[in-house]
Protein backbone atom coordinates (compact mmCIF):
# COMPACT_ATOMS: atom_id res chain seq x y z
CA UNK A 1 0.00 0.00 0.00
CA UNK A 2 1.42 3.35 -1.04
CA UNK A 3 1.34 6.49 1.06
CA UNK A 4 -1.81 8.61 0.74
CA UNK A 5 -1.60 11.40 -1.80
CA UNK A 6 -3.31 14.61 -2.79
CA UNK A 7 -2.87 16.62 -5.99
CA UNK A 8 -2.87 20.42 -5.98
CA UNK A 9 -4.39 21.77 -9.21
CA UNK A 10 -6.13 24.88 -10.51
CA UNK A 11 -8.18 26.30 -13.35
CA UNK A 12 -5.10 27.86 -14.96
CA UNK A 13 -1.44 28.71 -14.50
CA UNK A 14 -0.63 31.49 -12.06
CA UNK A 15 -3.36 30.55 -9.60
CA UNK A 16 -1.05 29.88 -6.66
CA UNK A 17 -0.38 26.14 -6.97
CA UNK A 18 3.34 26.48 -6.22
CA UNK A 19 2.76 28.75 -3.23
CA UNK A 20 0.28 26.29 -1.74
CA UNK A 21 2.35 23.22 -2.62
CA UNK A 22 5.65 24.49 -1.20
CA UNK A 23 4.04 25.94 1.92
CA UNK A 24 2.16 22.71 2.58
CA UNK A 25 5.23 20.53 1.91
CA UNK A 26 7.40 22.51 4.31
CA UNK A 27 4.63 22.75 6.94
CA UNK A 28 4.15 18.97 6.97
CA UNK A 29 7.89 18.35 6.99
CA UNK A 30 8.24 20.62 10.02
CA UNK A 31 5.56 18.52 11.71
CA UNK A 32 7.82 15.50 11.32
CA UNK A 33 6.06 13.88 8.37
CA UNK A 34 7.98 12.20 5.55
CA UNK A 35 6.73 14.05 2.49
CA UNK A 36 7.45 12.91 -1.07
CA UNK A 37 6.72 15.47 -3.77
CA UNK A 38 5.45 14.85 -7.29
CA UNK A 39 5.36 17.31 -10.17
CA UNK A 40 2.86 16.61 -12.92
CA UNK A 41 4.20 17.21 -16.40
CA UNK A 42 7.62 18.16 -17.77
CA UNK A 43 9.32 20.50 -15.32
CA UNK A 44 12.81 20.65 -13.83
CA UNK A 45 12.60 23.78 -11.72
CA UNK A 46 9.64 23.09 -9.41
CA UNK A 47 10.96 19.66 -8.32
CA UNK A 48 14.17 21.26 -7.04
CA UNK A 49 12.07 23.53 -4.82
CA UNK A 50 10.02 20.52 -3.73
CA UNK A 51 13.22 18.74 -2.68
CA UNK A 52 14.37 21.80 -0.74
CA UNK A 53 10.99 22.05 1.01
CA UNK A 54 10.79 18.38 1.98
CA UNK A 55 14.43 17.32 2.27
CA UNK A 56 13.58 14.40 -0.04
CA UNK A 57 13.98 13.88 -3.78
CA UNK A 58 10.68 13.86 -5.65
CA UNK A 59 9.66 12.73 -9.14
CA UNK A 60 7.80 13.85 -12.25
CA UNK A 61 4.73 11.98 -13.53
CA UNK A 62 3.46 12.68 -17.04
CA UNK A 63 0.58 10.79 -18.64
CA UNK A 64 1.43 12.06 -22.13
CA UNK A 65 4.96 10.67 -22.09
CA UNK A 66 4.55 7.74 -19.67
CA UNK A 67 2.56 4.52 -19.94
CA UNK A 68 0.17 3.82 -17.03
CA UNK A 69 2.42 1.02 -15.77
CA UNK A 70 5.39 3.35 -15.49
CA UNK A 71 3.32 5.99 -13.70
CA UNK A 72 2.09 3.40 -11.19
CA UNK A 73 5.59 1.98 -10.66
CA UNK A 74 7.16 5.40 -10.07
CA UNK A 75 4.33 6.45 -7.74
CA UNK A 76 4.65 3.22 -5.77
CA UNK A 77 8.35 3.77 -5.29
CA UNK A 78 7.75 7.42 -4.33
CA UNK A 79 5.24 6.42 -1.65
CA UNK A 80 7.09 3.40 -0.29
CA UNK A 81 8.95 5.34 2.39
CA UNK A 82 6.67 8.36 2.79
CA UNK A 83 3.82 9.36 5.08
CA UNK A 84 2.13 11.44 2.38
CA UNK A 85 2.60 12.39 -1.27
CA UNK A 86 1.94 15.99 -2.28
CA UNK A 87 1.62 16.43 -6.04
CA UNK A 88 1.68 19.76 -7.85
CA UNK A 89 -0.21 19.99 -11.12
CA UNK A 90 0.75 21.87 -14.26
CA UNK A 91 -1.25 24.60 -16.00
CA UNK A 92 -4.99 23.96 -15.66
CA UNK A 93 -6.33 20.70 -14.23
CA UNK A 94 -7.48 19.35 -17.61
CA UNK A 95 -4.89 20.92 -19.92
CA UNK A 96 -2.98 18.43 -22.07
CA UNK A 97 -2.13 17.32 -25.60
CA UNK A 98 -3.27 14.61 -28.05
CA UNK A 99 -1.71 11.18 -28.64
CA UNK A 100 -0.52 10.59 -25.10
CA UNK A 101 0.91 7.29 -23.94
CA UNK A 102 -1.31 7.06 -20.86
CA UNK A 103 -3.53 10.12 -21.21
CA UNK A 104 -3.31 13.69 -22.42
CA UNK A 105 -0.61 14.81 -20.01
CA UNK A 106 -3.21 16.57 -17.88
CA UNK A 107 -2.89 16.59 -14.11
CA UNK A 108 -6.39 15.10 -14.00
CA UNK A 109 -5.04 11.92 -15.62
CA UNK A 110 -2.58 11.40 -12.76
CA UNK A 111 -5.25 12.00 -10.11
CA UNK A 112 -7.63 9.54 -11.80
CA UNK A 113 -5.03 6.85 -12.40
CA UNK A 114 -3.61 6.90 -8.87
CA UNK A 115 -6.80 7.64 -6.95
CA UNK A 116 -5.54 10.91 -5.50
CA UNK A 117 -8.16 13.54 -4.64
CA UNK A 118 -7.63 17.04 -6.01
CA UNK A 119 -7.14 20.14 -3.89
CA UNK A 120 -8.05 23.17 -5.98
CA UNK A 121 -5.97 26.31 -5.58
CA UNK A 122 -8.42 28.90 -6.88
CA UNK A 123 -7.40 32.48 -7.68
CA UNK A 124 -10.46 34.46 -6.58
CA UNK A 125 -9.08 37.88 -7.44
CA UNK A 126 -11.57 39.91 -9.45
CA UNK A 127 -14.51 37.62 -8.61
CA UNK A 128 -16.74 36.56 -5.72
CA UNK A 129 -19.77 34.28 -6.33
CA UNK A 130 -18.41 33.51 -9.81
CA UNK A 131 -15.73 31.47 -8.05
CA UNK A 132 -18.42 28.93 -7.30
CA UNK A 133 -19.39 28.66 -10.96
CA UNK A 134 -15.80 28.06 -12.07
CA UNK A 135 -15.21 25.50 -9.33
CA UNK A 136 -18.50 23.76 -10.16
CA UNK A 137 -17.30 23.33 -13.73
CA UNK A 138 -13.98 21.86 -12.64
CA UNK A 139 -15.65 19.52 -10.14
CA UNK A 140 -18.19 18.15 -12.63
CA UNK A 141 -16.07 18.01 -15.79
CA UNK A 142 -14.62 14.51 -15.35
CA UNK A 143 -16.28 11.82 -13.23
CA UNK A 144 -12.91 10.08 -12.74
CA UNK A 145 -11.62 13.04 -10.70
CA UNK A 146 -12.62 13.64 -7.09
CA UNK A 147 -12.32 17.20 -5.77
CA UNK A 148 -11.40 17.10 -2.07
CA UNK A 149 -11.88 20.80 -1.55
CA UNK A 150 -10.61 24.30 -2.25
CA UNK A 151 -8.04 26.78 -1.03
CA UNK A 152 -9.05 30.24 -2.25
CA UNK A 153 -6.18 32.56 -3.11
CA UNK A 154 -5.57 36.31 -3.44
CA UNK A 155 -8.51 37.44 -1.33
CA UNK A 156 -8.78 41.14 -0.66
CA UNK A 157 -10.95 41.39 2.46
CA UNK A 158 -13.05 39.49 5.00
CA UNK A 159 -16.14 40.23 2.92
CA UNK A 160 -14.43 38.84 -0.17
CA UNK A 161 -13.57 35.70 1.78
CA UNK A 162 -17.14 35.29 3.02
CA UNK A 163 -18.65 35.57 -0.47
CA UNK A 164 -16.23 33.01 -1.91
CA UNK A 165 -16.74 30.68 1.08
CA UNK A 166 -20.50 30.79 0.61
CA UNK A 167 -20.20 29.95 -3.08
CA UNK A 168 -17.93 26.97 -2.31
CA UNK A 169 -20.20 25.72 0.50
CA UNK A 170 -23.19 25.82 -1.86
CA UNK A 171 -21.41 23.18 -3.96
CA UNK A 172 -21.00 20.85 -1.01
CA UNK A 173 -17.21 21.26 -1.12
CA UNK A 174 -14.83 22.01 1.74
CA UNK A 175 -13.01 25.35 1.84
CA UNK A 176 -9.74 24.30 3.47
CA UNK A 177 -8.39 27.82 3.58
CA UNK A 178 -8.32 31.33 2.21
CA UNK A 179 -5.05 33.09 1.37
CA UNK A 180 -4.94 36.88 1.41
CA UNK A 181 -2.93 38.78 -1.18
CA UNK A 182 0.70 38.69 -0.12
CA UNK A 183 3.51 39.57 -2.52
CA UNK A 184 6.07 39.01 0.25
CA UNK A 185 5.93 35.23 -0.28
CA UNK A 186 6.59 35.36 -4.04
CA UNK A 187 9.71 33.63 -5.37
CA UNK A 188 12.06 35.32 -7.89
CA UNK A 189 11.74 34.40 -11.58
CA UNK A 190 13.78 34.40 -14.81
CA UNK A 191 13.22 33.41 -18.47
CA UNK A 192 12.55 29.67 -17.94
CA UNK A 193 10.45 30.15 -14.80
CA UNK A 194 11.53 30.45 -11.19
CA UNK A 195 15.17 31.17 -10.42
CA UNK A 196 16.66 27.77 -9.61
CA UNK A 197 16.34 26.58 -6.03
CA UNK A 198 20.11 26.43 -5.56
CA UNK A 199 20.44 30.06 -6.66
CA UNK A 200 17.55 31.52 -4.63
CA UNK A 201 18.95 33.62 -1.82
CA UNK A 202 17.71 32.68 1.63
CA UNK A 203 15.65 29.80 0.26
CA UNK A 204 15.22 28.00 3.58
CA UNK A 205 13.90 31.15 5.23
CA UNK A 206 11.58 31.75 2.26
CA UNK A 207 10.20 28.21 2.55
CA UNK A 208 9.62 28.62 6.27
CA UNK A 209 7.82 31.90 5.58
CA UNK A 210 5.61 30.08 3.05
CA UNK A 211 4.89 27.37 5.62
CA UNK A 212 3.99 30.00 8.22
CA UNK A 213 1.68 31.66 5.68
CA UNK A 214 -0.09 28.38 4.88
CA UNK A 215 -0.35 27.33 8.53
CA UNK A 216 -1.94 30.68 9.38
CA UNK A 217 -4.64 30.54 6.70
CA UNK A 218 -5.19 26.86 5.80
CA UNK A 219 -6.43 23.84 7.77
CA UNK A 220 -3.35 21.71 7.12
CA UNK A 221 -4.54 18.84 9.34
CA UNK A 222 -7.80 18.56 7.41
CA UNK A 223 -5.92 18.39 4.11
CA UNK A 224 -3.82 15.49 5.42
CA UNK A 225 -7.01 13.66 6.40
CA UNK A 226 -8.46 14.26 2.93
CA UNK A 227 -5.54 12.54 1.18
CA UNK A 228 -6.21 9.03 -0.07
CA UNK A 229 -4.16 6.07 -1.27
CA UNK A 230 -4.75 3.29 -3.76
CA UNK A 231 -3.06 -0.12 -3.89
CA UNK A 232 -0.09 -0.04 -6.27
CA UNK A 233 2.26 -2.84 -7.27
CA UNK A 234 5.84 -1.84 -8.01
CA UNK A 235 6.73 -3.34 -11.39
CA UNK A 236 10.47 -2.80 -12.02
CA UNK A 237 10.07 -3.86 -15.64
CA UNK A 238 7.96 -0.76 -16.28
CA UNK A 239 10.74 1.67 -15.34
CA UNK A 240 13.24 3.16 -17.85
CA UNK A 241 16.32 1.05 -18.59
CA UNK A 242 19.71 2.67 -17.90
CA UNK A 243 21.62 3.76 -21.03
CA UNK A 244 24.90 2.49 -19.51
CA UNK A 245 26.20 0.75 -16.40
CA UNK A 246 28.27 3.66 -15.05
CA UNK A 247 27.13 7.14 -16.10
CA UNK A 248 28.98 10.42 -15.58
CA UNK A 249 26.35 13.15 -15.20
CA UNK A 250 27.18 16.88 -15.23
CA UNK A 251 25.53 18.62 -12.29
CA UNK A 252 25.92 22.24 -11.22
CA UNK A 253 24.23 25.61 -11.83
CA UNK A 254 24.77 25.27 -15.60
CA UNK A 255 23.58 21.63 -15.82
CA UNK A 256 20.66 21.06 -13.48
CA UNK A 257 17.81 19.77 -15.66
CA UNK A 258 18.03 16.05 -14.94
CA UNK A 259 14.86 14.16 -14.06
CA UNK A 260 15.01 12.40 -10.66
CA UNK A 261 12.91 9.49 -11.95
CA UNK A 262 15.68 8.66 -14.42
CA UNK A 263 18.30 8.57 -11.68
CA UNK A 264 16.05 6.53 -9.39
CA UNK A 265 15.08 4.04 -12.11
CA UNK A 266 18.62 3.62 -13.45
CA UNK A 267 19.99 3.02 -9.96
CA UNK A 268 17.19 0.58 -9.17
CA UNK A 269 18.36 -1.49 -12.14
CA UNK A 270 22.00 -1.54 -11.11
CA UNK A 271 23.46 1.51 -12.82
CA UNK A 272 25.87 3.82 -11.00
CA UNK A 273 25.74 7.60 -11.42
CA UNK A 274 28.88 9.70 -10.96
CA UNK A 275 28.28 13.43 -10.79
CA UNK A 276 30.83 16.06 -11.83
CA UNK A 277 30.82 19.85 -12.17
CA UNK A 278 31.93 21.50 -15.42
CA UNK A 279 31.80 24.90 -13.71
CA UNK A 280 34.37 23.59 -11.21
CA UNK A 281 36.44 22.54 -14.26
CA UNK A 282 35.94 18.85 -13.56
CA UNK A 283 36.15 16.44 -16.53
CA UNK A 284 34.05 13.29 -16.87
CA UNK A 285 35.97 10.13 -16.07
CA UNK A 286 35.66 6.51 -14.91
CA UNK A 287 32.34 5.99 -16.71
CA UNK A 288 30.81 4.22 -19.72
CA UNK A 289 28.72 7.22 -20.79
CA UNK A 290 28.82 10.98 -20.23
CA UNK A 291 25.43 12.70 -19.94
CA UNK A 292 25.21 16.51 -20.18
CA UNK A 293 21.74 17.59 -19.01
CA UNK A 294 20.04 20.84 -19.82
CA UNK A 295 20.22 23.90 -17.63
CA UNK A 296 21.53 27.44 -18.00
CA UNK A 297 24.85 27.30 -19.88
CA UNK A 298 23.97 30.67 -21.43
CA UNK A 299 24.34 32.27 -18.00
CA UNK A 300 27.74 30.64 -17.47
CA UNK A 301 29.12 30.54 -21.02
CA UNK A 302 32.24 32.55 -20.15
CA UNK A 303 33.15 30.25 -17.25
CA UNK A 304 32.50 27.13 -19.33
CA UNK A 305 34.68 28.44 -22.16
CA UNK A 306 37.54 28.88 -19.67
CA UNK A 307 37.06 25.41 -18.12
CA UNK A 308 39.91 23.79 -20.05
CA UNK A 309 40.13 20.64 -17.92
CA UNK A 310 36.44 20.00 -18.48
CA UNK A 311 36.53 20.71 -22.22
CA UNK A 312 39.71 18.78 -22.96
CA UNK A 313 38.56 15.91 -20.71
CA UNK A 314 35.22 15.80 -22.51
CA UNK A 315 36.98 15.62 -25.89
CA UNK A 316 39.19 12.76 -24.67
CA UNK A 317 36.17 10.93 -23.26
CA UNK A 318 34.33 11.25 -26.58
CA UNK A 319 37.15 9.50 -28.46
CA UNK A 320 36.30 6.13 -26.86
CA UNK A 321 32.94 6.42 -25.08
CA UNK A 322 29.49 7.91 -25.83
CA UNK A 323 28.60 11.49 -24.89
CA UNK A 324 25.02 12.76 -25.05
CA UNK A 325 23.73 16.27 -24.42
CA UNK A 326 20.18 17.49 -23.83
CA UNK A 327 19.26 21.10 -24.60
CA UNK A 328 21.87 23.13 -22.70
CA UNK A 329 24.19 20.14 -22.78
CA UNK A 330 23.68 19.95 -26.53
CA UNK A 331 24.69 23.59 -26.92
CA UNK A 332 27.90 22.99 -24.96
CA UNK A 333 28.81 20.14 -27.33
CA UNK A 334 28.74 22.64 -30.20
CA UNK A 335 31.35 25.08 -31.47
CA UNK A 336 30.04 28.44 -30.29
CA UNK A 337 27.46 29.68 -27.77
CA UNK A 338 26.58 33.37 -28.04
CA UNK A 339 25.22 34.86 -24.83
CA UNK A 340 22.42 37.41 -24.43
CA UNK A 341 24.92 40.29 -24.73
CA UNK A 342 26.14 39.03 -28.10
CA UNK A 343 29.46 37.62 -26.89
CA UNK A 344 30.50 34.37 -28.59
CA UNK A 345 32.11 31.68 -26.42
CA UNK A 346 33.99 28.63 -27.65
CA UNK A 347 32.47 25.36 -26.46
CA UNK A 348 33.55 21.71 -26.80
CA UNK A 349 33.57 21.70 -30.64
CA UNK A 350 32.37 18.09 -30.82
CA UNK A 351 29.35 18.88 -33.02
CA UNK A 352 28.87 21.29 -35.92
CA UNK A 353 26.53 23.49 -33.92
CA UNK A 354 26.37 27.19 -33.09
CA UNK A 355 23.64 28.69 -30.91
CA UNK A 356 22.72 32.18 -29.76
CA UNK A 357 20.77 33.88 -27.00
CA UNK A 358 21.29 37.33 -28.47
CA UNK A 359 18.07 36.78 -30.44
CA UNK A 360 15.71 34.63 -28.40
CA UNK A 361 12.68 32.65 -29.44
CA UNK A 362 10.63 30.32 -27.25
CA UNK A 363 10.48 26.67 -28.31
CA UNK A 364 8.03 24.76 -26.12
CA UNK A 365 6.01 21.56 -26.26
CA UNK A 366 5.85 17.79 -26.22
CA UNK A 367 7.92 15.94 -28.81
CA UNK A 368 7.93 12.40 -30.24
CA UNK A 369 11.43 11.45 -31.43
CA UNK A 370 12.51 8.42 -33.48
CA UNK A 371 16.19 7.49 -33.16
CA UNK A 372 17.98 7.80 -36.51
CA UNK A 373 20.56 5.15 -35.58
CA UNK A 374 21.56 2.76 -32.82
CA UNK A 375 22.18 4.76 -29.64
CA UNK A 376 22.70 4.31 -25.91
CA UNK A 377 19.00 5.19 -25.56
CA UNK A 378 17.95 2.34 -27.82
CA UNK A 379 18.18 0.79 -31.28
CA UNK A 380 17.54 2.65 -34.51
CA UNK A 381 13.84 3.37 -34.89
CA UNK A 382 13.06 3.41 -31.16
CA UNK A 383 10.44 6.02 -30.33
CA UNK A 384 11.12 8.32 -27.39
CA UNK A 385 8.68 10.70 -25.74
CA UNK A 386 9.78 13.97 -24.22
CA UNK A 387 9.63 17.73 -24.55
CA UNK A 388 11.45 20.84 -25.68
CA UNK A 389 11.73 24.06 -23.69
CA UNK A 390 14.35 26.66 -24.57
CA UNK A 391 14.90 30.14 -25.96
CA UNK A 392 18.06 29.43 -27.97
CA UNK A 393 18.34 30.22 -31.67
CA UNK A 394 20.35 27.83 -33.84
CA UNK A 395 22.67 29.75 -36.19
CA UNK A 396 24.48 26.68 -37.54
CA UNK A 397 23.57 22.99 -37.35
CA UNK A 398 25.21 20.62 -39.80
CA UNK A 399 25.52 16.83 -39.87
CA UNK A 400 23.62 13.62 -39.30
CA UNK A 401 20.54 14.08 -37.06
CA UNK A 402 20.26 12.44 -33.66
CA UNK A 403 16.60 11.70 -34.35
CA UNK A 404 13.55 12.61 -36.38
CA UNK A 405 11.00 14.44 -34.26
CA UNK A 406 7.54 15.92 -34.40
CA UNK A 407 5.36 17.75 -31.93
CA UNK A 408 2.11 16.46 -30.45
CA UNK A 409 -0.01 18.41 -32.93
CA UNK A 410 1.78 17.47 -36.16
CA UNK A 411 2.39 14.40 -38.31
CA UNK A 412 5.43 15.98 -39.98
CA UNK A 413 8.84 14.80 -38.81
CA UNK A 414 11.99 16.88 -39.12
CA UNK A 415 15.64 16.30 -38.19
CA UNK A 416 16.38 16.90 -34.52
CA UNK A 417 19.84 17.43 -33.09
CA UNK A 418 23.10 15.98 -34.33
CA UNK A 419 25.31 12.94 -33.97
CA UNK A 420 28.96 12.54 -34.93
CA UNK A 421 30.96 9.47 -33.97
CA UNK A 422 30.17 8.69 -30.33
CA UNK A 423 28.76 12.18 -29.66
CA UNK A 424 25.09 13.11 -29.91
CA UNK A 425 22.65 15.68 -28.65
CA UNK A 426 19.48 17.65 -29.30
CA UNK A 427 17.09 20.10 -27.68
CA UNK A 428 14.85 17.10 -26.92
CA UNK A 429 14.52 16.18 -23.20
CA UNK A 430 13.73 12.48 -22.76
CA UNK A 431 10.92 11.71 -20.29
CA UNK A 432 10.34 8.04 -21.12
Amino acid sequence: MSAPGILIAAARSGSGKTTLALGLMRALTRRGMRVTAVKCGPDYIDPAFHAAATGREGINLDSWAMEPGLIAALAARAGAEADIIIAEGAMGLFDGAPEGAGGTGASADIAALLGWPVLLAHDASGQAQTAGAVIRGLASHDSRVKIAGVVANRLGSDRHRRLVAESVAALGLVLFGALPRNDAVKLPERHLGLVQAGETEGLDARLNALADFIEAHVDVTAIVKAAESAPQALDPSATPKPPAQRIAVARDAAFSFFYPHHAQSWRAQGAELVFFSPLADEPPQDADLCWLPGGYPELHAGALAQAESFLSGLRRFAQTRPVHGECGGYMVLGRLLTDAEGRAHRMAELLELETSFATRKLHLGYRIATLSGDHCLGPKGRVLRGHEFHYATVTREYGEPFALARDAYSDTQSPAGLRAGLVSGSFFHVIS
